[in-house]
């Protein structure tokens, strides 16, 4: 993280996401402000929260794709969830405290898998000592008319022979039978769930789980199956569960970032009822969480006083003034997004690393089919995508994936019968597939 200045992580951002130079700068900011924080002595550090992002701006300009581009950028726990899937407790809904349970179970992942790449060499270690097992079977006594030490050293040099085959991959085809254990199903208790259909206050179903007997089956299966089985055992026996657990919580204390979208549609009409009672106790229940509050989950408590919340919203309808003021007050860095311009929509379609040009012509050529996209047809394909956004309803750069689908839909299906053919894609190509959808209103508004 040192190394990862606010110049660099807009570099990073810059090779996946076009244009929106100032929210691109002030995530960098926050990410950066996240480090020199942990740089803080304990006293000092406590008092400095994280600058909360409200981003403002029509979908598909890329929002999303900022939030989660840096959450794999530092390798922080991330989840994106929409602000309209959560209600007030009391309403139909889930309640906000599960944005924070699913931050931790993206962290408990995130550990998982760092500490199984530290136990990686003794798993595999441990998995061939177990195929051997298999293989060469210790004799429950060796024979004492030839000799305990002699019969001893012949099973130990058979075993060693075995290994150097097993190491080699000439036992793959072999057969093994392994204990396959598989976790009782444990009965769902009604009414044990938290407000809003949250889990369990106490993980009253990881104790039944427990209680209950492990069921073990035994399988016959190539040495090139067990081995993967075999292995995936070791690991969990390798990893400690609770440790998981406390570095989990401390990661997503630490480093969590909740994107959460959509968050002009929480916000309440003028004098409004039925629905908008709930939106408003949506922002009520929100405020504590963004403030920094305890939450329990299932691997122990989790403080959200230092979590990053990155909110999005249109706010076509609205305004981000309407929301509650001690909610605005904790999204304090505001950052509004353009809207993209067909300049935007050429850039987009080929400087990003995983464009969408380079997407489709990697697809073709699993066909044996190469297709290449000329200047002139790049420049059409955005001039389309940038007029039926403004004369239908503006989804951004989400125009670009039905408009692409719709060029090369006739390809696509015929690829598989074409291996070898070339395919150029100019003007004329793109007119001749766009130009009467796009034309008529009804079609591209259904189409495209």
């Amino acid at each position: 993280m040192r190394e990862l200045t606010p110049k660099k992580i807009v570099e990073e951002l810059d090779r996946y996401i076009v244009g929106q130079a100032d929210a691109k700068r002030a995530v960098a900011v926050a990410i950066r402000n996240r480090w020199r924080r942990r740089q803080l002595d304990d006293e000092l550090r406590k008092e400095v929260s994280p600058k909360n992002i409200l981003m403002i701006g029509p979908t598909g300009v890329g929002k999303t794709e900022i939030a989660r581009r840096l959450a794999k950028l530092t390798g922080a726990p991330f989840i994106k969830v929409e602000a309209t899937k959560y209600t007030e407790v009391g309403y139909y809904g889930r309640d906000v405290e599960s944005m924070v349970r699913e931050l931790v179970e993206n962290a408990i992942g995130l550990v998982r898998e760092r500490m199984r790449a530290d136990v990686e060499d003794e798993a595999k270690r441990r998995t061939n000592e177990q195929l051997l097992d298999k293989l060469v079977p210790t004799p429950n006594s060796f024979d004492a008319g030839a000799g305990v030490e002699d019969s001893a050293e012949r099973h130990e040099r058979t075993r060693e022979k075995m290994r150097a085959m097993l190491v080699a991959g000439e036992l793959e085809d072999r057969t093994v039978e392994i204990a396959i254990e598989k976790k009782a199903a444990a009965m769902m208790i009604p009414g044990m769930g938290g407000p809003g259909g949250g889990e369990m206050d106490i993980d009253v179903q990881g104790m039944i789980e427990k209680m209950l007997p492990k069921q073990v089956s035994r399988r016959r299966m190539t040495v090139a199956d067990a081995r993967g089985v075999l292995f995936e055992q070791e690991c969990e026996r390798l990893i400690d569960g609770e440790k998981v657990n406390l570095e989990a919580i401390e990661l997503a204390e630490e480093s969590g970032v909740i994107f959460l979208d959509e968050i002009d549609k929480v916000v309440a009409t003028e004098g409004g009822k039925g629905a908008d009672v709930s939106r408003q106790g949506v922002q009520r229940d929100l405020l504590p969480i963004v403030e920094g509050t305890t939450v329990q989950t299932r691997y122990g408590y989790i403080k959200t006083d230092h979590i990053l919340f990155v909110a999005a919203g249109a706010f076509h309808k609205t305004r981000p003034s309407e929301l509650m003021p001690e909610l605005q007050g904790r999204f304090p860095i505001r950052v509004e997004l353009d809207d993209l311009t067909k300049d935007d929509f050429v850039r987009i379609l080929t400087e990003p690393r995983g464009s969408l040009t380079k997407q489709y012509a990697a697809l073709m050529a699993t066909e044996g089919v190469q297709i290449e996209f000329g200047d002139d047809a790049i420049d059409a394909l955005a001039e389309y995508a940038y007029q039926v956004n403004q004369s239908t309803q503006n989804i951004g750069a989400r125009r670009l994936y039905t408009i692409m689908e719709r060029l090369l839909e006739e390809l696509s299906f015929e690829a598989s019968d074409m291996e070898g053919a070339a395919v150029p894609i100019n003007a004329a190509y793109v007119r001749q597939r766009l130009e009467e959808v796009t034309q008529d209103e009804d079609l591209s508004r259904y189409i495209l």
